[in-house]
């Protein structure tokens, strides 16, 4: 009866073991490479980046602070980052975030109050989902509108 429907698995965070914690009062000049999970709480002047391809997780707190790129495999942010950051899967900019850098992902959670003076790319992965079709569709379902191209005669469609 109560809580008998289970609520499907919300798609974002896959690690969530921190193995590294560098405490708000320390101060890093240089590149750091991490395995795992990392929880950033410091300053590092330097480039942070996950050793393998597997699934890492990255969290600047709010007292955290980067300068210099950022890459890992989920990324929750809630502090400053000066410089670019890429994530192979999940970035998510909670409400104390700044980013001054262009930011990579696959899927995005991005909270009132944070901001992001640049550019927001989704990337292609291959956990995202393909797009349908044309002979996929549906015959009863509208196939979209025509929109003239910008530079020459012929048309696209554009789907819902």
């Amino acid at each position: 009866m109560f809580g008998s429907k289970k609520q499907p698995k919300a798609a974002g965070i896959r690690q969530a073991k921190f193995t590294t914690l560098i405490a708000h009062d320390i101060e890093i000049d240089g590149d750091i490479r991490f395995g795992e999970g990392l929880r950033l709480d410091g300053h590092v002047r330097g480039n942070v980046m996950a050793k393998s391809e597997g699934h890492t997780l990255l969290v600047l707190s709010d007292r955290g602070c980067v300068t210099g790129n950022v890459h890992g495999h989920d990324i929750v942010i809630n502090g400053r980052i000066v410089g670019d950051v890429v994530a192979e899967h999940f970035v998510e900019l909670q409400a104390n975030a700044h980013v001054t850098g262009n930011i990579e992902y696959l899927q995005l959670r991005m909270d009132a109050g944070a901001t992001v003076e640049g550019k927001l790319s989704r990337r292609d992965g291959a956990a995202a989902p393909p797009a349908p079709a044309p002979a996929a569709r549906h015959p009863d379902k509208p196939q979209g509108s025509p929109i003239p191209a910008p530079d020459d005669a012929t048309a696209q469609t554009v789907t819902p």
